[in-house]
């Protein structure tokens, strides 16, 4: 007997083959994990497609968290321009009932004007459709599916994109020092199909911001998940749908907060480079000034005054965010930190589930012990700069550019004296006086 995801690949290969009959055999190529049908062009650029395509669901599959369980084949029909064909679609997702299941079909045009972002956005919007109704395969011909939303097939980290961690920062910056991040909720009622190519690169980089932040939520991969396969049923109102699958990071009076700081945390960031000991005890800082909202308004306290705001209905959820942010943080806290913040992340931890008898003491221990490394990290840092500066054999060089442009600025004008200049020179003169 056949598995359903085999039987699936033979009737959409008979379908498409049906289809082609009479107008010569059509070449396919098939992906090594066998979703992907291939059909049309040369060998290569077919072996190429089915490569781009695997990547990209191993990438889709390391943001959900997900193993490869698939059950419907989606079938890529890439062709060159027709002349004859001037209505071909150029990049298009379709999804249909044959009558045996769902059929996906991904018509390519290859040529200069698609691009790889927007080929991976597609596999990605038929990656999801099939996880979305994979579990529904006799809905109804003619029912309108619902199409996962742009956000989220621009969010999806990859290595095979332009968009990376260093261009996000880049592009992030700029927003974040004029202090104009645009909100969540503009954000996600925004269509990147209207957008000029600038706005269009700064809402991948929010995209991009938007996915980290829901993937690294407590059980991130699996609300983003399911908040994937409830796509069908949802409401029109995205910010609701997220309040909905992540309580803890979208309250009613926090989740622009929690965006903003997002943002902001991308926005500094430099990939692969470790925060330094003061730039990690600042931020440890900030973390651990919580603010809570009370009878609507915003209120900021301390972790050591757990005892005041533990019992207020929001303190719970935002103990769990700052666990979240806390484990953000030990990704590029500087090594000497790793104990400290451990620390501070089970403390937070026993104080949402009420265990505080020995919270005080913790804390205490917690705070004389980061004194104690910043005073040897000021020690530390004063005796680098007195040796860099005691054991230099000469001038450094390093202010030499600055030294040279003073020289050139306080030196005089010079002046030509050729006949036109002269003249230009006397004319301003006059207007002078």
């Amino acid at each position: 007997m056949l598995r359903p995801a085999v039987f699936h690949l033979v009737i959409v290969g008979l379908l498409v083959l049906g289809a082609a009959e009479g107008a010569g055999a059509v070449e396919q190529s098939v992906s090594t994990s066998r979703q992907f049908i291939v059909y049309g062009t040369d060998l290569a650029v077919r072996g190429a497609i089915c490569d781009f395509a695997e990547r990209t669901k191993r990438e889709l599959l390391d943001v959900l968290a997900q193993s490869d369980n698939w059950t419907t084949p989606i079938v890529i029909n890439a062709q060159y321009p027709r002349a004859n064909l001037p209505e071909m679609p150029r990049l298009r997702v379709d999804l249909a009932q044959t009558g045996f299941g769902v059929k996906l079909q991904l018509d390519l045009v290859i040529d200069s004007g698609v691009s790889r972002p927007e080929i991976r956005r597609e596999l990605l919007r038929a990656l999801l459709l099939e996880m979305i109704y994979r579990a529904q395969p006799n809905i109804p011909a003619g029912v309108a599916y619902v199409s996962p939303p742009d956000w989220f097939l621009e969010g999806v980290p990859s290595q095979q994109s332009d968009l990376t961690l260093d261009r996000v920062t880049a592009i992030l910056a700029l927003p974040v020092a004029a202090k104009n991040v645009l909100s969540l909720e503009k954000f996600l009622a925004q269509r990147p199909e209207l957008l000029d190519a600038p706005a269009r690169n700064l809402y991948r980089a929010y995209a991009f911001a938007l996915v980290d932040l829901l993937s690294h939520a407590p059980e991130g991969p699996h609300r983003l998940t399911q908040f994937i396969l409830d796509l069908p049923g949802s409401s029109n109102d995205p910010m609701a749908e997220l309040r909905s699958h992540f309580p803890g990071l979208f309250e009613s009076g926090n989740a622009e907060g929690t965006w903003q700081n997002q943002v902001a945390r991308l926005a500094s960031d430099q990939p692969y480079q470790l925060l330094s000991s003061a730039e990690t005890e600042r931020r440890l800082d900030e973390m651990l000034r919580l603010k809570i909202f009370d009878r609507g308004a915003e209120k900021s306290y301390e972790l050591t005054q757990f005892p005041i705001f533990r019992k207020q209905p929001a303190a719970k959820k935002r103990l769990a965010s700052l666990a979240h942010e806390l484990e953000g943080l030990a990704t590029r806290a500087h090594p000497v930190y790793a104990p400290i913040i451990a620390d501070y992340a089970e403390i937070t931890a026993l104080i949402g589930r009420g265990k505080t008898l020995d919270v005080p003491r913790r804390l205490e221990r917690l705070k004389n012990l980061r004194n104690a490394i910043a005073a040897q990290m000021r020690e530390i840092d004063d005796y680098l700069n007195w040796f860099e500066a005691t054991s230099l054999a000469g001038p450094s060089g390093e202010f030499a550019d600055y030294m040279k442009a003073a020289e050139r600025a306080a030196q005089p004008e010079q002046t030509k004296r050729d006949p036109i200049s002269v003249y230009l020179d006397a004319i301003e003169t006059q207007f002078e006086h």
